[in-house]
Order: C-alpha cells, then sequence, then structure tokens
C-alpha cells in the first residue's frame, strides 16, 4: 500500500518534534530530522493499523472487503 502524508516538523530545543495534519493523533520526535521523520512514520502506521482494527471489528461477518488505491 502506497500512502502520502504531510510531515510538519519543527525543532524544540535539542529535539525535533513533528505531526501530521492529515492525522492529528500521529506525532513524532527525534534528535534529528532523520528519526523524527521516521518516528511520525511509525506513529502514523500504528494509528491507521488500530482504526482499521477498530472500524473491522463491526463489519460482518459475510462483508465484502476490498482494498481502494487513491492515486
Amino acid at each position: 500500500m502506497h500512502n502520502e502524508f504531510t510531515a510538519v516538523i519543527e525543532r524544540d530545543g535539542e529535539w525535533f518534534v513533528a505531526w501530521c495534519p492529515e492525522i492529528p493523533e500521529a506525532n513524532g520526535q527525534g534528535k534529528t530530522v532523520e528519526e523524527c521523520r521516521l518516528s511520525l512514520s511509525q506513529a502514523i502506521s500504528l494509528v491507521l493499523d488500530d482504526r482499521r482494527e477498530d472500524a473491522l471489528r463491526g463489519a460482518p461477518p459475510n462483508s465484502l472487503q476490498e482494498l481502494v488505491t487513491i492515486g
């Protein structure tokens, strides 16, 4: 699956902190921009996985589930 999200990265003292406007619950931090970006990427993945699992708990067992690609 290919997704692109916006990373807003700011310096906060000795740390870099990041957030994603498309997924406000996802935040990252790191001593370098690269660490911060990776941390944010992992947070986005965790939030999306959790949302998917939570949403699918309510899906009927015989429902059709397909992947949709947004280009």
